[in-house]
């Protein structure tokens, strides 16, 4: 089935952890054409990283108050709460907004999420016009879902009731069901033969025939992944899912956690300490904000395991909490104490 004319479509990012839906996110606002787009963004975490980075690009057609975010929880398991009310708050825009971007946490379960697009109230209103996989090339091509899976691993060894497959490898493999395209992010780090590897895990865990787009920087046409017009609110049950018939999920093999650390005089040097915390503790992802002595621009720092990236996005303003923070994000049963002594330097 078609999406109605009358409906707002809706495309769903998802991905795990440092896959790369921000970068993607914020490439289809920069190059939507004029099309006025409103987001909704799903944190796992008690501060609004991805949703800043978004709000600090400056784009018209997609002004802060088209930015939603949902920071309390993962959206799968919080749809009544607080997905619906948001939906609303973005449909009561003035101009009316002509696409709607979801981008979900690394840990939901996106089916959930397209489910509640059945609902009559939703489904008079909004139609999911495509369900986007984003996932970590250069991962991937070791044979990993995220960059740092040894945690994992340990996890699994060290449990003698384990019978079937973690919940990591479960969750990729859900997302990857669910999907109408699929983003292999970061090709520029591959080469030919990581990529025909990681084409070839992706084939293996999907049951449809989905496209696999290759990127570098999120850089991708707006026109290969927006008017779709696939309804997949439709069709949601072809797409079958390890948490088929589930009334719920848990995402208890995760810890989150926030760090305060003191103003920098070397991101170089920070990066260091990140990538050392991820070598050591088993952390999955790093993101923040960091003030830099002398500097008026605000640090924005992305890690996924060891893999550090740092730039200024923009200056600090007069209403900016110029706290430097990082979210943390790691495997049940991370070291905090540990993490802050080595983020602290």
């Amino acid at each position: 089935m078609s999406a109605s004319v009358s409906r707002v479509p809706c495309t769903v990012v998802t991905g795990f952890l440092g896959a790369g839906k921000t970068t993607l996110v914020r490439h289809l606002l920069e190059n939507a054409g004029g099309k006025r787009i409103a987001i909704i963004v799903n944190e796992f975490g008690d501060i609004g990283i991805d949703g800043e980075i978004l709000k600090g690009c400056g784009i018209d057609t997609c002004p802060e108050e088209n930015i939603v975010e949902l920071a309390n929880g993962c959206i799968c398991c919080t749809v009544a709460d607080d997905f619906v009310p948001a939906l609303d708050q973005i449909l009561s825009l003035t101009p009316k907004v002509d696409h709607i971007l979801i981008e979900t946490s690394g840990l939901a379960l996106p089916k959930p999420l397209v489910q509640a697009f059945q609902w009559p109230t939703v489904k008079s209103r909004v139609t999911v016009d495509g369900v986007i996989a984003v996932v970590d090339g250069p991962a991937l091509a070791e044979g990993r879902v995220a960059n740092d899976m040894d945690a994992l691993q340990a996890q699994r060894a060290g449990d003698d009731s384990l019978d079937h497959d973690d919940p990591v490898e479960e969750l990729f493999e859900d997302q990857i069901a669910c999907a109408d395209l699929i983003i292999l992010s970061k090709s520029d780090l591959m080469d030919a033969a990581g990529s025909a590897r990681a084409n070839a895990i992706i084939g293996e865990h999907s049951a449809r025939a989905v496209k696999i787009v290759p990127t570098s920087h999120g850089k991708v046409d707006p026109s290969v992944l927006l008017g779709l017009g696939l309804a997949v609110e439709d069709d949601i049950e072809n797409r079958k899912s390890h948490h088929d018939g589930a009334f719920d999920h848990e995402h208890d093999d995760f810890d989150t956690f926030i760090v305060d650390i003191a103003s920098i005089a070397n991101p170089d040097e920070l990066a260091k300490r990140v990538a050392a915390a991820a070598e050591q503790e088993n952390v999955l992802r790093v993101k923040g904000f960091v003030e830099v002595g002398g500097k008026p621009m605000r640090l924005l720092l992305q890690a996924v395991g060891p893999r550090v990236n740092h730039y200024y996005d923009r200056a600090w303003t007069a209403d900016d909490d110029r706290r430097s923070r990082l979210v943390v994000i790691g495997l049940k049963g991370l070291n905090r104490p540990a993490i802050e002594r080595i983020l602290a330097g």
